[in-house]
């Protein structure tokens, strides 16, 4: 799993991630119905989609009644973790503060979600 790159996953490929980590394991026809709610892609491409990603070792199939099942191979949270970082590395440097400012100024957030950020900072500070 180490030769994955998991900080690397394109649009699609983490709605098809998102999808069987919401459901653990599905179908290619399941994870098409899924996503044809808010994309117009074509079945056959969720299936190539899905093969690719095994090749990758981000999934893993059993076939049961002529039906291919997916399965994450990667955990969610470790994904987040692996985009995340780069993401903050690459756009600002690391900075994590850097990046807040800029979210900060340039996004709009309601007085709940600054409370709960002022929470969550609360709370590291207790474990520093």
């Amino acid at each position: 799993m180490s030769k994955t790159r998991l900080n690397q996953l394109g649009d699609l490929q983490l709605k098809i991630m998102k999808v069987l980590w919401e459901r653990s394991e599905a179908t290619v026809a399941e994870v098409h119905e899924t996503l044809a709610r808010e994309l117009d892609l074509a079945y056959t491409t969720i299936a190539t989609m899905l093969r690719k990603m095994e090749g990758r070792g981000l999934v893993k199939h059993r076939v049961e009644e002529r039906k291919f099942i997916y399965r994450p191979q990667v955990k969610e949270d470790e994904v987040a973790s692996k985009m995340s970082a780069h993401f903050i590395e690459g756009l600002f440097e690391g900075s994590l503060a850097d990046m807040m400012s800029h979210l900060l100024s340039t996004q709009e957030i309601s007085r709940e979600e600054l409370e709960r950020l002022e929470k969550m900072i609360a709370e590291r500070k207790k474990k520093l």
